[in-house]
């Protein structure tokens, strides 16, 4: 019967092991000095030779004629623990073996001798499977052991153990074993086996396992039904590297921000029944790759992948910026952990892969540095081309000065008082002033009026005067005697009564009492309606019947409660204070306050205008 390449050549002795020096030597020592621990704990990945370092350990504990702390392989010890006819060394699955029952059972059985062997081995393989209960059965056991038991405890897991479980084993940690190391191993199993196999192609298998040997030796042997010499192309048929081309597809459409080819793939690759899940999965490890041949110098070493794969994450590379290589593989590691919790996997990857082809649509830090990166880089390249990007001109005051026309020059003094006249017109225009004066009376005297307040103060423009349009006149200046001037006609209108405000009905004191669970209304209402909440801070509440009057110091109150939707937050936070369905309103006191009760305005201004003794008359 065939047997797998992985079982055929499993190591029989240390030596044989590959990458695990540091273990291997420790163990031999051990056992060649007599200083075995009764406890020993293996961890790391899978395929790292946990399981294979326990059964050569269980051999040279046992073995008759044992060579440098290795099993000789040919004593009958090793030759019964080999084929299974030695009962003295037991391999128990935890996974399947996992119960309290099933370790009281282990626990009784350890009190026995060994029949034939000198130690009773117990190796446990996935022990973070045991239950709560099968690790407290087990600590007593493992603290005292017999003197001829020895338990070897494998796991890939060992951070769910227990603290109490790992202080009372000797632990070794098995590392993944380096693709050279791999690849040496292959090339002897294949010669071994007649199998032609390039050195290439061993290097490829290595770095497809990941550091499993067991892999390796797996992908080596489906390899080998393929009846041919074992090549790159062939390995990347057995082991899925070919056919990844809509990775590069989906990763060129980002790069061009093509949402409607990333949709038509996405749609191609759901009628193929390709998982959404596993999709996000190879997205993460595609633009890692991407990552790390535009970041390393030697890329191949830590992408596994055919040369012309290489040869395009290189391309790809160097047309994406590392802001946006951040961005892009943030977002799908964070969508990747969400993924399978979704129950619409592919809407969820199509919305991020569309927010991936538009960073603007995104609004988090990533996604900016991203648009700014890609922004210095366009900058680069079109500077790199030699064109000179200018900045916007700067405006001066000649710049924006309004144009005069040269066909009819005037003089210096007419252009002053025509901009004095549009000055007065912009102001007029740009704002209304309340006190504003007819546009016929002009108030020469401007020093009087620098010492009132105005309301609002007077909009403050500079005017560039135009030097082109001087007239030089000759002639003497005459002087002019300013005119003086004008009394000031202010037109006063009759004010309009202000009508009073309605703040409710009045309410009789006589039938009402105080409300005594208007506190718990309002900490009720807090709750229901907050912003309705701090406008009756300070309220009082009164009860006549089944209606509650609220009086409350804030004048916006009566407005906000004819809203209906005001009203039924106050009617349910009186049923949650009191259990009763209440009628709230609102009441005054009988008062009527008006809505403004400051002086006029015309007035403040008249008599500002009469404390700087400025003439003026007022019209009835």
């Amino acid at each position: 019967m065939y047997r797998a390449l992985y079982r055929k050549w499993r190591p029989q002795v240390f030596s044989d092991v590959s990458g695990q020096n540091h273990i291997t030597e420790t163990l031999r020592n051990e056992i060649s000095s007599g200083r075995l621990s009764h406890a020993y704990l293996f961890t790391g990945s899978r395929g790292t030779g946990k399981t294979t370092c326990a059964k050569i350990l269980a051999k040279a504990v046992n073995c008759l004629n044992p060579q440098d702390g290795s099993p000789c392989n040919e004593c009958s010890i090793c030759r019964g623990i080999d084929d299974g006819s030695i009962l003295d060394v037991t391999e128990i699955d935890a996974a399947s073996n996992n119960s309290v029952d099933n370790i009281r059972d282990l626990r009784d059985e350890v009190n026995f001798t060994p029949a034939a062997a000198k130690y009773r081995v117990y190796i446990i393989d996935e022990v973070h499977m045991l239950s709560s209960g099968a690790f407290n059965a087990l600590l007593k056991t493992l603290e005292e052991p017999p003197q001829h038991v020895l338990f070897i405890l494998a796991t890939t897991e060992v951070q769910k153990l227990p603290a109490t479980i790992l202080s009372r084993c000797q632990r070794f940690d098995f590392r993944r074993i380096p693709p050279e190391d791999i690849a040496q191993r292959l090339l002897t199993v294949a010669e071994n086996e007649n199998l032609q196999l390039d050195n290439d192609a061993a290097l490829l298998i290595a770095r497809v396992a990941d550091g499993a040997l067991r892999d390796a030796l797996s992908i080596l042997d489906q390899c080998a039904g393929y009846n041919e010499p074992i090549t790159v192309k062939t390995v990347g048929n057995a082991a899925g590297l070919l056919g990844k081309d809509y990775l590069f597809e989906i990763s060129d459409a980002i790069l061009n921000g093509d949402s409607s080819a990333v949709l038509n793939i996405i749609d191609r690759l759901h009628s193929s029944s390709c998982d959404m899940e596993r999709l996000m999965s190879e997205l993460v490890n595609h633009f890692r790759n991407i990552m790390m041949a535009k970041t390393t110098k030697n890329p191949e070493k830590f992408i596994v992948s055919t040369p012309e794969e290489l040869a395009k994450y290189k391309e790809n590379g160097q047309k994406m910026t590392y802001g946006s290589l951040l961005h892009i593989m943030e977002t799908l590691c964070k969508e990747a952990s969400q993924l399978k919790y979704s129950s619409h996997q592919r809407a969820q990857t199509e919305t991020t892969l569309i927010r991936l082809c538009s960073p603007a649509l995104s609004t988090d830090n990533e996604a900016i540095v991203r648009r700014i990166d890609e922004l210095e880089a366009q900058l680069m390249l079109i500077k790199a081309q030699g064109v000179t990007v200018a900045s916007a001109p700067q405006q001066t005051p000649e710049a924006t000065a309004p144009a005069v026309e040269k066909e009819a020059p005037t003089p210096v003094a007419v252009q002053q008082q025509s901009i004095v006249e549009n000055n007065n017109e912009d102001e007029a225009n740009e704002f209304q002033n309340p006190f504003k004066l007819p546009k016929e009376e002009v108030i020469s005297n401007e020093e009087d009026f620098d010492d009132i307040p105005f309301d609002e103060p007077p909009m403050e423009k500079e005017y560039a005067i135009p030097t082109d349009t001087v007239v030089v006149d000759n002639t003497p200046l005459q002087e002019v005697e300013a005119p003086q001037p004008k009394p000031v006609e202010v037109v006063k209108e009759e004010p309009q009564k202000k009508q009073p405000v309605d703040t409710g009905i009045v309410l009789d004191t006589d039938n009402a009492v105080p409300f005594a669970a208007w506190e718990n209304t309002l900490n009720q209402l807090a709750k229901i309606n907050r912003p309705l909440g701090p406008m009756l801070m300070g309220s009082t509440a009164y009860r006549a019947g089944n209606t509650v009057f609220i009086k409350a110091k804030n004048t916006a109150f009566p407005l906000m409660f004819t809203q209906k939707a005001h009203a039924d937050s106050i009617a349910e936070a009186l049923m949650r204070a009191t259990g009763e369905k209440l009628k709230p309103m609102i009441y005054n006191d009988g008062s009527s306050p008006t809505a403004d009760d400051d002086a006029e305005p015309i007035d403040s201004f008249l008599s500002k205008l009469d404390k700087h003794n400025i003439d003026f008359i007022v019209e009835e």
